[in-house]
């Protein structure tokens, strides 16, 4: 057999629905046909197969991989990035969804002293958890990018590092820093994680098909130890600062849908402190506990943490991440929660 496949457990090149079969006509819409393998390639679904031998090297330099390495790839297509590692390490594990190019990954190795080095999986990346590796090598497929880099970054035990290929825009945001036109929630969090490098550039003829966009290589690290931030609670308020990242604090605080959501965990955390409170009470022989006045309002506690911690006239898209840890320490020892 050329590689172990194990059944529905990653995601790669095609998106969810049956495997087209190979074209004899011309190609519909958002598919492209490739004549020397007899693949209808779905670009709709980011199926571009990096096709130039020195880009794929220099990924392979760039990943530093080691002889003992177990290797993660989403998206193998048919190979060309998959058997040169597994000239080099351990183990790669390869995650694809489409049938199609999991038979011809297969028929790659098979035969050759590769194939018991390479395991398949098929199925959805985004729907399974992630198996042990050392370090994520992969030309992702660009609609999964944002999600996938979180599914990575949430990952235990940690792996050593990530060399990914990304849509040229998304990868300049991973590395965006305060300021800078493309700082977005996606910036921050991620460098909230992780060590992120924008590695190099990568053009769109060295795919086939070419994809309409330019691409980007980048090299995640995962902290280790990573932060002492709760994730959600830290992603709760990001979320809130950057939906409009150029307004003031102040005003983005405002909305309707923030103010209710932050009295809602507020009132929440108040029950369960009061709940606490007045059990230690009642047994010193004590009956009393604080409640929540009649016309408290949640606007303004908000308004006079962003006065006292020094953001009220801040924007997000100039906030870095030590800001964000102080504003966010200073709501919640107001016992104000974003999740």
């Amino acid at each position: 057999t050329a590689g172990r496949v194990a059944p529905a457990v990653s995601a790669g090149r095609a998106g969810p629905g049956r495997a087209h079969p190979p074209s004899r006509g011309p190609s519909s819409r958002g598919n492209t046909p490739v004549s020397a393998l007899g693949i209808l390639f779905n670009t709709g679904a980011g199926q571009h197969i990096l096709k130039n031998p020195l880009v794929v090297n220099s990924i392979i330099e760039k990943a530093a991989l080691r002889r003992t390495d177990v290797i993660l790839e989403v998206g193998p297509g048919t190979g060309n990035l998959t058997v040169k590692m597994l000239e080099k390490v351990k183990k790669v594990i390869a995650c694809e969804i489409d049938p199609r190019l999991v038979g011809e990954l297969q028929k790659r190795v098979q035969g050759t002293c590769l194939a018991n080095k390479l395991e398949i999986k098929v199925g959805d990346i985004l729907k399974t958890d992630l198996p042990f590796f050392d370090a994520c090598v992969a030309n992702l497929p660009y609609q999964i990018s944002s999600p996938f880099v979180f599914k990575l970054l949430l990952h235990r035990p940690f792996f050593r590092c990530a060399i990914l290929m990304f849509q040229r825009e998304f990868a300049l945001r991973l590395v965006a820093k305060p300021g800078t036109k493309l700082y977005c929630r996606l910036s921050i969090n991620t460098q909230l994680l992780a060590r992120v490098d924008h590695l190099m550039k990568v053009g769109k003829n060295n795919f086939r098909p070419p994809p309409k966009v330019e691409s980007s290589v980048v090299r995640i690290e995962p902290k280790n130890p990573p932060p002492p931030i709760n994730f959600q609670e830290w992603d709760g308020l990001v979320r809130i600062a950057f939906v409009r990242k150029n307004k003031t604090l102040s005003a983005a605080f405002k909305s309707n849908a923030v103010e209710q959501l932050l009295d809602h965990n507020y009132r929440i955390h108040c029950s369960l402190h009061n709940t606490v409170s007045s059990f230690l009470i009642h047994s010193m022989y004590c009956d009393v506990h604080t409640e929540i006045p009649e016309n408290f309002k949640i606007g303004e506690k908000i308004q006079t943490v962003l006065k006292d911690t020094g953001y009220s006239e801040k924007r997000a898209r100039s906030m870095d991440i030590d800001d964000f840890i102080r504003l966010l320490h200073g709501f919640n020892s107001e016992g104000i929660h974003f999740s």
